[in-house]
């Protein structure tokens, strides 16, 4: 008989996603942006009610760059009340300069997850009621999950870096030398001598 004892702190976990049922079930399709609205009204009307997600995924070398990816959930009861759930995803390329119309008329849980797609990748979702920035600040530059966006970010230049030496070449086991803050505060009066002069 399997033990139902909960482990102590510091004990084993278990993966969630080991016991998340797969997801292969989904019936994946891909649709043009003039027809993803009617399509996504066509399976609501099939009884795919709940959208679960709304992602985007940045691909800079097409010329169709971003793909979009509806998840959309039904959960039909057959004649003996046994729950047998359909998942659909759906797919639109997306170009930078085409607005993709929204689905907030369609299910109301698109509304800040569009605004979401916006503020990160810049994608334009046409007739959305209030879209602006959720999670960067509203002065933000750029939209930081396109992978071309730099990495430190468009401020990359105003905050000076030392250039340290890189973990591969520190053998294991070095202890730290505690140079850090003394190096990084000579490359700021560096860069500060520089810009005044």
């Amino acid at each position: 008989m399997p033990s139902t004892q909960v482990p102590p702190l510091g004990g084993y976990a278990t993966d969630p996603t080991a016991v998340r049922p797969p997801l292969d079930d989904a019936h994946i399709e891909r649709v043009e942006v003039a027809g993803l609205h009617a399509r996504l009204a066509t399976l609501r009307d099939e009884g795919f009610t709940m959208l679960s997600d709304l992602g985007a995924v940045d691909y800079p070398e097409r010329a169709l760059r971003f793909d979009l990816v509806y998840h959309l959930l039904a959960i039909p009861v057959n004649a003996d009340g046994v729950v047998r759930p359909k998942r659909v995803r759906v797919l639109c390329a997306a170009a930078l300069d085409v607005p993709v119309p929204t689905v907030t008329d369609l299910w109301q849980s698109a509304d800040w997850a569009e605004r979401e797609i916006f503020d990160l990748f810049g994608i334009v979702f046409s007739g959305h009621p209030d879209l602006r920035r959720i999670q960067m600040p509203h002065e933000w530059e750029g939209y930081p999950l396109r992978k071309d966006y730099p990495v430190r970010g468009p401020a990359r230049d105003r905050a000076p870096r030392p250039p340290f030496s890189l973990k591969s070449n520190v053998t294991a086991g070095t202890p730290p030398s505690g140079n850090t803050l003394q190096a990084l505060q000579e490359e700021v009066k560096r860069v500060r001598g520089e810009a005044g002069a």
